[in-house]
């Protein structure tokens, strides 16, 4: 159903078409190289040359779990005004059950901050972010950058980009967006998808195929082929959300008439247009899919991409299931994991089952589901099922078309917007439970427990359809394709008035007399000191994970009510990964806080490093960590910046899984490191002498020395290609340093 076009390929007479066979010369290939979708809209952003670009984007956004650290880094760096459209959303930690006032202090300080700068602001419930962007700020042909990694609006002709928030305040600030001319991989569409097979089906498809083996990893996904009139535009934006599940950079489609309805139908026709590639275009890559060949799909616990049909699991569960378990297993340290136990003699029974956020809750799924469950039962037993609508216009619609009524008849609890169930926080399943979610993600801890504690339940993400067939079965698994129901649902109508009566609308508007309001859990960012000229940096937590999520870095849920206090929220850094790091990095941080002082290690430390024959002067003291492949998951920039605020220095992995975290290891002052092969334990010390010249002269190899007990030995650390200000930042201490110098 999913076919990998490995090296170029021509978009051609409505097909994909091998390199090898278009028999176009090397002119004729550089022109159709620049008629793709991605490259005419990147070009109109473009700031720089063809290879090295400097991208300026028409808006950003921000929801409650981002927007006060950039609006503070931004605040520190000389804001005055947002000089571009800037969207903050409340669709995050809005929910979130532990903090006394801190939720909505964020929120009234997002409030004042919009008043003062000139941003919308959206209150909590109203809509998710992706949701509120998609009905009010894509347009075909923009580009948005967003403070959160499923920033996708490409099935209505956006080409969106989720980040860390310091390249947000990039923007504020009137820089550029700096990367390499990204490679643009043709997903060609065709056939038709089958009753019963919903957007996730596709999502998870395509997740299974392409992340593991890195086919698509920061590249563009343009979505072609005759195989996209057969979507509706729900559908579309459905399956377009979840390509950051694949690790691409960004995706565009081709519009056409339903792309046009979708925009008349939110009132901004105008700000449609055709958009296709040339004929013919080259892509570096292509994917094949049929639509009709797609079965409802299952991603197993602890990653989207762990895909199977359903049909392929209900067939083999103990197998499929066993391996699920002996990974919970090894995540919480004992035997006590189980999932082979769902398994009956009737087939695998499921404990929860949730609809929601920027995949999920949109109208059709919602009314699919509905249509499933009409007539039926939930049940009264350990199953449940929520619902929440992703804006409240959706929820509206849904009211008024009988769907709303329909699903709390079945025994369906309806929430308000909130994107929880997708990071942790609410509808947390019990240990040992198996939930069922057409949400965005399923990594391990993701839906709220702690393995550390000797808390675990399982995620499996599925299409709202199979969930609601699943839940009419009373909670035994099962795909939507075994139930009769009608497919074809009510008309959506978009209120405009719902927004017009409660968003605060200021772009453009900025009040600068406005003050802002500060809660009191509410913190500037600590001082960052600049690097030194010597590194003296010490491993306080290795990760031989084969990837290591943000989650785990970070983890979301209940920590998301201190992301406006820097030195609080590090607390949580690595705790249900490694208990003891924060602990250790304190410590270090302890120690060069002597050195700052006296301008001398403290004894122990110097006794310790002796074999190393380090010269003092001059010399940073600092921790990293080493993992095998960290940063894949959300764009949250505090993966890196509780690490900075305990003293980081740096990280060495063999590989990062996402662009955007080495960017923010970069923006907050530490060094990416890459390095072939990982000998290093907790405890290690790492020595590299001239670190400052280095980084300026912009070597990719560092010598280094390492001190793992007494024994000390020669290694190289790769640090890869660095922009001039990307090399500034490193040396000046972060993006704030930086900033303020310039």
């Amino acid at each position: 159903m999913i076919k990998l076009i490995r090296g170029g390929c021509y978009y051609m007479g409505g097909s994909l078409v091998k390199e090898n066979r278009a028999f176009l010369t090397g002119a004729q290939k550089e022109v159709a190289r620049k008629g793709t979708m991605a490259y005419g809209i990147l070009q109109r952003h473009n700031k720089g040359d063809d290879r090295d670009m400097r991208l300026k984007f028409d808006a950003i956004a921000s929801h409650d779990i981002t927007y006060v650290g950039i609006i503070q880094t931004a605040k520190a760096s000389g804001l005055q005004e947002f000089p571009l459209s800037y969207t903050l959303t409340n669709c995050h930690n809005s929910l979130c059950a532990v903090g006394g006032t801190i939720n909505e202090d964020d929120h009234v300080f997002g409030l004042s901050a919009a008043r003062k700068y000139g941003a919308n602001f959206v209150p909590p419930h109203l809509a998710v972010i992706h949701q509120y962007m998609r009905e009010t700020e894509a347009r075909v042909g923009r580009m948005i950058l967003g403070s959160d990694s499923h920033t996708r609006y490409g099935a209505l002709g956006t080409l969106a980009v989720g980040e860390g928030g310091p390249e947000l305040v990039k923007q504020i600030l009137n820089k550029t967006y700096d990367i390499k001319r990204p490679e643009i991989v043709a997903v060609y569409l065709r056939g038709s998808l089958k009753k019963g097979v919903g957007p996730q089906d596709v999502a998870i498809a395509l997740c299974g195929a392409v992340f593991k083996n890195g086919f698509v990893k920061n590249k563009i996904l343009e979505f072609v082929g005759p195989g996209i009139r057969n979507l509706s535009m729900d559908y579309r934006n459905g399956i377009d959300v979840m390509t950051t599940e694949t690790a691409c950079l960004s995706s565009v489609w081709e519009t056409d008439e339903k792309t046009k309805e979708y925009y008349r139908i939110h009132g901004r026709e105008k700000d449609f247009k055709e958009l296709h590639p040339s004929d013919p275009a080259y892509y570096d890559a292509g994917i094949t899919i049929n639509l009709s060949a797609i079965e409802p799909m299952i991603a197993l616990p602890f990653h989207p991409s762990n895909a199977f049909t359903i049909r392929e699991l209900l067939a083999h569960p103990r197998e499929i299931l066993g391996e699920v378990e002996a990974a919970g297993r090894k995540l919480r340290g004992d035997d006590n994991f189980d999932l082979t136990g769902k398994i009956t003699s009737e087939g695998i029974r499921v404990d929860q089952g949730i609809i929601a956020g920027c995949a999920g809750g949109m109208y059709e799924n919602i009314a699919e589901a509905c249509e499933i469950l009409k007539g039926k039962s939930t049940g009264t037993g350990e199953f449940s099922l929520s619902i929440y609508p992703s804006s409240q216009p959706v929820f509206k619609a849904l009211v008024d078309n009988g769907y709303i009524g329909g699903l709390m008849e079945a025994g369906a609890i309806v929430k308000t917007a909130f994107c929880g169930p997708c990071f942790g926080a609410g509808d947390v399943p019990a240990n040992n439970g198996l939930s069922i979610r057409h949400t965005t993600r399923n990594f391990e801890s993701r839906e709220g427990s702690k393995p550390a504690q000797g808390q675990l339940a399982a995620v499996a993400l599925m299409d709202a359809r199979s969930i609601a067939a699943t839940a009419a079965n009373g909670g035994m698994l099962t795909p939507a394709t075994e139930m009769p129901y009608t497919k074809k649902v009510k008309k959506y109508f978009f209120d405009a008035e719902i927004y017009k009566n409660r968003v605060y609308r200021g772009v453009g508007k900025a009040r600068r007399e406005e003050e802002l309001v500060y809660g009191p859990n509410i913190a500037d960012w600590p001082e960052m000191i600049p690097l030194g000229k010597n590194l003296l940096m010490r491993a306080a937590s290795v990760l031989h994970d084969p990837v290591t999520t943000t989650d785990e870095l970070i983890p979301s849920g209940e920590t998301s009510s201190y992301r406006s206090n820097p030195l609080r929220l590090a607390e949580f850094a690595l705790s249900r990964k490694d208990p003891a790091y924060v602990g250790k990095a304190k410590a270090i941080k302890a120690d060069e806080d002597v050195r700052r002082e006296t301008g001398h290690l403290p004894e122990k430390v110097r006794k310790d490093v002796e074999p190393l024959g380090i010269s003092e002067e001059g010399t940073v003291y600092g921790s990293f960590v080493a993992a095998v492949k960290p940063g894949d998951g959300s764009a949250r920039e505090q993966a890196a910046s509780c690490q900075r605020v305990l003293g980081g220095v740096a990280n060495i992995a063999k590989e990062y899984a996402t662009k955007r975290y080495r960017s923010n290891l970069i923006n907050w002052g530490m060094l990416p490191f890459t390095a072939e092969k990982l000998h290093i334990k907790v405890g290690d010390y790492i020595y590299i002498e001239n670190i400052d010249r280095l980084v300026a002269e912009g070597a990719e190899k560092i010598p280094a020395k390492l001190l793992s007990g007494k024994t000390v030995k020669d290694i190289e650390l790769s640090l890869g290609s660095l922009t001039p200000d990307e090399k500034n930042i490193i040396l000046k201490g972060c993006l704030i340093n930086f900033n303020a110098a310039n």
